[in-house]
């Protein structure tokens, strides 16, 4: 048989008790469940996009850890951004968001129309169960090509707020324009 659901934001540490001796303890020192419908959406934000924060320093304490969901509207595409110094991971819950960038790597001798090094935009089209990651100051956008639906997606940062800095374009900035 199972226990009944926690509150939202309740611990559970057994060998912690709430007594006069033994005080309630902080927030890094226990279990926290945040339930769906509490998300925290005062978080950076990005054209197109709506964020909702779940872990963050705030909501929780967390010191090294964002995660939280990103709902992107039917037949929107965010803000060109990056996300500063943190690494992102994002786990597709729904939809079929496509997620938008510039290869300046190189790599690309033999694709027709191309010149070998020349910048190219790619576009990651996926589904429901797919993984992205992003790197640190990559640009990037995500769209939503569906007429109808909303894209939900799941995204974990290494760093523990929403970093979201919105540019102008997708490609790289030029030194004189940073």
């Amino acid at each position: 048989m199972s226990e009944p659901l926690t509150t939202p934001g309740e611990g559970f540490h057994p060998h912690l008790h709430n007594t006069p001796d033994h005080p309630t303890a902080p927030l890094r020192s226990r279990l926290h469940h945040i339930r769906a419908d509490s998300l925290d959406g005062d978080t950076a934000q990005s054209g197109g996009m709506r964020r909702f924060a779940a872990v963050s320093g705030r909501t929780v304490g967390s010191e090294k850890l964002w995660m939280g969901q990103t709902h992107v509207a039917p037949s929107t595409a965010s803000s060109d951004h990056h996300h500063g110094e943190s690494e992102t991971a994002i786990y597709v819950v729904s939809g079929h968001p496509e997620f938008v960038f510039v290869d300046d790597s190189g790599d690309g001798a033999g694709e027709e129309g191309r010149v070998s090094g020349e910048p190219r935009e790619v576009r990651l089209r996926t589904s429901p169960g797919d993984y992205i990651f992003v790197p640190p100051f990559v640009p990037h956008r995500e769209e939503n090509p569906d007429p109808d639906d909303e894209a939900v997606v799941v995204i974990a940062r290494s760093t523990q707020e929403a970093i979201v800095v919105n540019l102008p374009r997708l490609y790289a900035l030029s030194p004189d324009e940073s």
